[in-house]
């Protein structure tokens, strides 16, 4: 950097200056008189470069600051947040110090290219903060963005940091080594398989976000499940190397971003995009309590608000089947009968379609599947039209009270592995 040649003469004249003053007015010998104006310059010159920085500062920041509350834009007002033009005030005094050093350390020329040396690093890293500053900028900015808020901006602003860092860590090497950065950039070149070595995870992070990305697997806001790493939350972050997901208990769960490539998890974003919360619940019916439906039964179940008109009409179904059949009814087993458990099924399903939660538009049904040791399972598939945590729990839980309380009305028993309490009737 050239210095104005005017400035320079005034420089040379005023260090003149102080070496006759000490000298020949204070009477100080050459040597010490050396040193005493380079200590006298440095000390005047530090107070200068401290007093252009201040006034740098409230310049960038103060003046700025003021055109910035004018303008309409916010990319102006992430900048002013994120420190970027007070960064920026710290390189105006190392301009002035680079300019000063060849009249500073005139007598000692030996340290001027070290002091060199030493203000083009400060200036390295004043830009690298600066940009730094800049990129944490552009991720507000882009995060404003409703259509950005759930991409991974991070990850690709994190490659941008690194490479920025890897840049300026290079320049302050040749710098300070006196040595040109192609010499430092050709060296690397033989170093890569130690590089891929180093940045292994961060290169798979990279790639796993751009495919993340890409194949709109996650966003930021998603509920996924992981069980491997115990994650079961929403996704607060997605980073170059890790996605971080807030878990219901409150605690926090980090997770390398490439292994939501090579795992699998489950993401519960098509759910509450949907129009409701599915329910899948099944009950165990004790086998010994299933049997034909009596007539004093059917007359009781007849009552049954839900499915009086089912009963009725499935009633005379039958009656009419078996007259035209000739079957003889005095014994259950023949011809054609409702049994209690058919009769309860119908009953939970109305009572589900009769349900102001249940969103009647999807999948809405009661099965039974393959009996087991502790019974016959009959399942309750549903969607709730809710689909908050807490209410779609308080709906489900709302549906089984009611069929637990009501299955006895239809003879039925809910299995339960015995206790203590039935062992100790069975010795009484």
């Amino acid at each position: 950097m050239q210095v104005d040649g005017t400035i320079a003469e005034t420089e040379n004249e005023m260090a003149e200056w102080l070496t006759n003053w000490l000298i020949t007015d204070m009477g100080v010998a050459e040597d010490t008189a050396t040193y005493l104006k380079l200590f006298i310059l440095l000390g005047a010159l530090i107070i200068v470069c401290a007093i252009v920085w201040f006034l740098a500062r409230l310049i960038m920041v103060k003046l700025i600051s003021r055109v910035v509350s004018k303008t309409k834009t916010k990319w102006d007002d992430y900048m002013l947040q994120r420190k970027v033009f007070k960064k920026l005030a710290h390189i105006f005094p190392a301009v002035i110090f680079e300019a000063s050093i060849p009249v500073v350390f005139a007598d000692f020329e030996w340290l001027i290219p070290v002091a060199f040396a030493f203000t083009y690093i400060y200036m390295v890293v004043v830009v690298m903060m600066v940009v730094n500053a800049m990129l944490n900028a552009i991720i507000d900015i882009l995060l404003d963005k409703p259509r950005l808020k759930d991409k991974p901006i991070q990850s690709y602003i994190q490659l941008a940091k690194i490479f920025n860092f890897f840049i300026c860590g290079v320049l302050i090497i040749s710098i300070a080594l006196d040595k040109s950065p192609i010499y430092f950039f050709s060296a690397l070149g033989a170093m890569t398989a130690v590089i891929l070595l180093i940045f292994k995870d961060t290169i798979l992070g990279f790639v796993a976000s751009i495919q993340l990305a890409v194949n709109d697997m996650v966003r930021i806001g998603d509920w996924v499940t992981m069980p491997k790493y115990g994650a079961d939350g929403d996704i607060m972050e997605i980073n170059l190397t890790t996605v971080k997901v807030r878990n219901f208990d409150r605690t926090v769960t980090t997770i390398p971003t490439y292994a939501f490539i090579s795992d699998s998890f489950k993401n519960w974003r098509g759910m509450e995009e949907s129009d409701g919360r599915r329910i899948k619940r099944s009950i165990n019916v004790t086998i010994s309590s299933i049997r034909f439906c009596s007539p004093e039964m059917m007359g009781r179940f007849s009552k049954f608000q839900l499915i009086a008109d089912y009963v009725k009409e499935r009633k005379e179904e039958i009656e009419v089947y078996n007259k035209e059949n000739d079957i003889d009814t005095t014994q259950l087993i023949n011809g054609r009968n409702m049994t209690n458990i058919g009769v309860f099924r119908k009953y939970i399903e109305a009572y589900l379609r009769n349900n102001q939660h249940i969103n009647k538009n999807m999948t809405c049904m009661v099965r039974q599947l393959t009996p087991t040791e502790t019974g016959l399972p009959m399942e309750i598939y549903a969607f709730s039209s809710d689909k908050n945590w807490v209410n779609y729990e308080g709906i489900m839980a709302d549906i089984f009270d009611h069929i637990f309380a009501a299955a006895p009305e239809f003879d039925l028993e809910i299995f339960q592995s015995p206790t203590g309490v039935d062992f100790n009737q069975l010795a009484r």
